[in-house]
């Protein structure tokens, strides 16, 4: 979909000078880094969570937890990826929560039928030739994506729509870069899918809707 670009792109040195005058006890550094990042997370957040008051929550706490731990952030990564695994983690708090019955981690290894290097899955957007606007789109695969199950959801969400790459998103979600790719690749597959779905069923609908009445109305 061309309408996804990455939504982080300052400098690691920039950040870092941010960072290093937050932990100096700049607060204005960190309230900085959270005018910069807070939509981003709260955007993962709400893709992770599906629920908008949750995904507030999310965001206030990550960056709560991300001040009382400063020290531990030793910038040997981008502090954005560190502040995205505090966000995945209280938002799959949210989750464990409320779906007390059903256990969400994404530390289980997830098998498929290549767990090595998976292949690239060439254009899994919708047909081109659809044409719907741009915000149609938008929707359309916003909702799709709200059905993937949130272990691919997570992975999806940080590398394809937050545009971190597939290092960045091993790391802020504390896995290996091959499972990183397998879940990728699983997701990937299961949006083409759902969307294809999707687009066939609205071709039918309005295929119906188009279909002269049988009768002209007279007898």
């Amino acid at each position: 979909m061309g309408a996804i670009q990455p939504k982080v792109s300052e400098p690691v040195s920039d950040e870092l000078v941010l960072v290093g005058r937050a932990k100096a006890g700049d607060v204005g550094a960190f309230e900085e880094l959270v005018r910069r990042y807070d939509r981003n997370v709260f955007r993962i957040a709400q893709h992770i969570t599906q629920n908008r008051e949750d995904a507030e929550d999310v965001v206030q706490d990550a960056f709560l937890k991300a001040y009382n731990n400063l020290a531990q952030f030793q910038g040997q990564s981008k502090f954005y990826t560190w502040l995205v695994r505090i966000a995945v983690n209280e938002a799959l708090m949210k989750l464990r929560r409320r779906r007390p019955e059903r256990t969400i981690s994404l530390d289980e290894e997830v098998k498929t039928e290549d767990d090595s290097v998976p292949r690239e899955v060439a254009d899994w957007s919708p047909n081109p030739e659809q044409q719907y606007t741009q915000a149609e789109l938008r929707d359309i695969l916003d909702r799709t994506i709200h059905g993937l199950p949130a272990t691919f959801r997570t992975v999806f969400v940080l590398r394809d729509v937050e545009g971190l790459s597939t290092e960045e998103t091993a790391e802020a979600l504390d896995l290996s870069v091959p499972a990183v790719k397998s879940r990728l690749l699983r997701a990937r597959l299961q949006l083409r899918e759902r969307l294809n779905k999707y687009f066939r069923r609205r071709d039918r609908s309005n295929e119906l809707q188009a279909k002269p009445s049988s009768g002209d109305g007279t007898r």
